[in-house]
C-alpha cells in the first residue's frame, strides 16, 4: 500500500492510506457473530460510520485501492476482491465480478478474466466487460488523477495513454473485450500479482454512456449492494442505501444487512471515540474506520468489560522504520548506519507510539505475515533497549573516537513520524555516543523534503505500507532502482540501484504461484536488510470501538480495520 495517509501517489490504507501491522485480527465479545455458521445476523436499521477523514473523491478511477475504510467496495466491485474473512484468511485474494483469479499466459504477460452471469447496475441494465475496459481507460485521464500507477506501468502502452477524454487516442488496446464477457489484459513485463491488482477499484465497471466525467462522484452507477443516494460537502456526508438489483448469489463476500448507511466525516478524534463509547441513539449502531483508540483512552476501557468487548483489534501490514540516504554524510558509510542499528532501543519506541496495545517491535522490513512473505531476521540485535556498547565497538572499528554528529528529521505532527518517536530515538542513539540534532518539519514541509530525491535528508522518520499482501508493493517501491523518481515522490530513499536486487525483483514478480513467491520475498528482504538501509522500528496496531448494538464483526489482515460489508446492526 504505501503511505497512503499522505502521499496522492502511493491508502489505505489509507489510507489510508491507511496505522496498521502484522498477525492475526479480530473483534472479541458477544457482538462478534463471525463471518460464517450460526444464524445469518438480522437485516435491517442503520449503521453509522463516524469518521476523521471525509469520504472525497468518491469515483472508482480516483481512489487508490479501496480507500475510506472500506466504504467503497460496498458500491465499487471489481474483477477479484480481498476475501470477507477474519485474520490471516482476509489476505486471500477471491473471485468478485469474475468466474475465477484469472488465467495468465505462460509468461504472465496476458490476463484473461470471464465476467459471470447476471451481473446488474443499480439501474438493472447488464454489467459487460466493455464497461470494465472503459472504467480502467478513464482512470488514466489527468482529471480522474489519483489511482495507483501500476496500470499505467503495466499495461502495453499505458506510459503514453491519456484517457478516452480529449484528443489522441482514445481507446487502450492492450485491454481486449472479445465478447461481452471476457476481458483481456497485455502487460508489458510478466506480473504475477495481476488477481491482486484487479482487487483495485479502477477495475469497477463505468458505462460510457453514463460517465459524468468529474461529476461522476456525484452519483456513480452501483455494481455492489449499496447505491448513493447522498453525496455532499466533498464526501463529508455519503449515504447509502440498498441497491435492490445486487444479489448476494453473485457476490458471495459482501451482505447487504442494513438497510443505509450513513457515512459522516471531518469528525474530531476524541468526539469519535466518546459518541461510540457512549453509544447513545444512532450512536449505538455506530462504527469508525480511521480513528485509533489513543493510551488513555484505552486504560480507561481496560478497566470496564463492556467497552472492552466493543474494541476491535487490526493488523495490517506496515512499517515504520527509520531511513537513510546513503548520499550524505556519515550515512554513506555502512559502519555508521549498522552502529544506529545496534543502538535504536525498540521498547522506548514503542512507548512512544503508544505501548505495546498500539505498536509491535520490528527488526524486518517486511511485517509478520506469511502473505507478505515474512522471514524473521534480525542482522544487528540489539535487544529491547538497544545495544550501545555495540554500537560505540562498530564505530571505533570504523575510526570514530567519538559519536558522529547527526541529524534526525520528523514531523513537527504528532504521531507515528512525530516529535515523541523522534526524541526516543535520539535518546537511545545518544546512549551511543552519537551527538543527535532534531530537525522537525511542518507535515508537508516534511513530506516534500522526504520524497524528493535530490534533497532527501540523510536520516528521518517515514513508513511504508503494501497495496496487496504480497511482498512486491512492499519492497519494491522501496528497493528497486527502477522506482527511483527524479522528479516527483520517490520512495526509494536510499537510491538503491543494484542490478542484482533488480533482476531479483523481476524473477519474483514472474510467479503466479503465490505462495513460492511470498517464500522468496522474504529471503529478498533478509538480503536488503543486511546492508542497513533502514532500521525497522514497529508495526502500529489498530484498536478501534465500535457501538453497543453493531454486531458481525469483521477485521482482516489485508486491510486491518473493521470491513463494513459484514456489519449488521441491531
Amino acid at each position: 500500500m504505501l503511505d497512503r495517509r499522505s502521499t496522492p501517489r502511493r491508502l489505505v490504507v489509507a489510507a489510508v492510506g491507511l496505522a496498521l501491522l502484522a498477525g492475526a485480527a479480530a473483534c472479541s465479545g458477544p457482538e462478534d457473530d463471525g463471518a460464517g455458521g450460526g444464524d445469518a445476523p438480522a437485516e435491517g436499521g442503520t449503521l453509522t460510520v463516524l469518521n476523521t477523514e471525509p469520504q472525497e473523491n468518491f469515483d472508482p478511477a480516483r481512489l487508490y485501492t479501496s480507500g475510506g475504510g472500506n466504504v467503497p467496495s460496498l458500491v465499487f466491485r471489481t474483477l477479484t476482491t480481498r476475501n470477507r474473512a477474519d485474520g490471516a484468511a482476509g489476505t486471500k485474494v477471491v473471485p468478485d465480478l469474475a468466474t475465477d483469479l484469472g488465467r495468465p499466459s505462460e509468461n504472465a504477460t496476458v490476463w484473461t478474466y470471464t465476467l459471470k452471469k447476471g451481473l446488474k447496475y443499480e439501474d438493472g441494465s447488464p454489467i459487460t466487460s466493455a464497461d470494465i475496459k472503459y472504467g480502467v481507460e478513464r482512470s488514466f485521464a489527468a482529471e480522474l488523477s489519483g489511482g495507483a500507477p501500476y496500470l499505467r506501468d503495466w499495461l502495453i502502452g499505458g506510459d503514453s495513454y491519456a484517457g478516452p477524454f480529449g484528443g489522441g487516442e482514445t481507446t487502450l488496446d492492450s485491454i481486449e473485450t472479445p465478447d461481452e464477457r471476457t476481458i483481456v489484459f497485455r502487460l508489458k513485463k510478466p506480473v504475477g500479482d495481476f488477481p491482486y491488482l484487479a482487487t483495485q477499484t479502477q477495475f469497477t465497471p463505468v458505462p460510457q454512456d453514463k460517465d459524468t466525467g468529474t461529476e461522476y462522484e456525484k452519483h456513480p452507477l452501483s455494481s455492489g449492494p449499496y447505491k448513493v443516494v447522498e453525496n455532499t460537502r466533498d464526501g463529508e456526508r455519503l449515504r447509502l442505501e440498498r441497491n435492490t438489483h445486487w444479489s448476494e448469489k453473485t457476490d458471495d463476500q459482501r451482505h447487504a444487512y442494513p438497510d443505509a448507511i450513513d457515512v459522516r466525516s471531518g469528525l474530531d478524534p476524541a468526539v469519535i471515540n466518546q459518541r461510540l463509547s457512549t453509544s447513545s441513539g444512532a450512536d449505538s449502531k455506530a462504527v469508525t474506520t480511521d480513528t485509533n483508540l489513543g493510551p488513555a483512552e484505552l486504560a480507561q476501557i481496560g478497566q470496564d468489560k463492556a467497552l472492552k468487548e466493543r474494541v476491535g483489534v487490526g493488523h495490517f501490514g506496515y512499517t515504520n522504520y527509520l531511513a537513510f540516504n546513503p548520499r550524505v554524510k556519515p550515512f554513506d558509510r555502512a559502519e555508521v548506519r549498522e552502529a544506529v542499528s545496534y543502538a535504536i532501543g525498540r521498547s522506548s519506541v514503542v512507548n512512544a507510539a503508544g505501548g505495546s496495545a498500539l505498536a509491535e517491535p520490528a527488526t524486518t522490513f517486511l511485517p509478520n505475515q506469511k502473505a507478505l512473505g515474512y522471514k524473521p531476521y534480525d542482522h544487528f540485535p540489539a535487544g529491547e533497549n538497544g545495544d550501545p556498547d555495540k554500537a560505540r565497538e562498530v564505530l571505533k572499528d570504523a575510526g570514530y573516537d567519538e559519536g558522529p554528529t547527526i541529524t534526525l528529521t520528523h514531523s513537527t505532527e504528532e504521531g507515528e513520524m512525530g516529535p515523541k518517536i523522534a526524541s526516543a530515538v535520539q535518546q537511545s542513539l545518544q546512549k551511543a555516543g552519537f551527538e543527535v540534532k532534531l530537525e522537525g518539519l511542518e507535515p508537508n514541509a516534511y513530506d516534500e523534503r522526504r520524497w524528493d530525491t535530490g534533497n532527501t535528508p540523510g536520516f528521518f522518520l517515514t513508513r511504508w505500507g503494501a497495496d496487496w499482501p504480497a511482498g512486491y508493493p512492499f519492497l519494491a517501491p522501496i528497493f528497486d532502482g527502477r522506482q527511483i523518481v527524479e522528479n516527483g515522490a520517490n520512495f526509494n530513499h536510499a537510491q538503491l540501484d543494484d542490478p542484482a536486487i533488480n533482476k531479483e525483483f523481476d524473477e519474483i514478480s514472474r510467479l503466479t504461484d503465490l505462495d513460492a513467491a511470498a517464500k522468496r520475498w522474504g529471503e529478498l528482504d533478509e538480503e536488503i536488510g543486511s546492508r542497513a538501509l533502514a532500521v525497522p522500528l514497529f508495526h502500529p496496531v489498530y484498536q478501534r470501538l465500535v457501538g453497543k448494538d453493531v454486531k458481525n464483526v469483521v477485521i482482516s489482515d489485508w486491510t486491518g480495520v473493521l470491513d463494513i460489508s459484514q456489519v449488521a446492526v441491531g
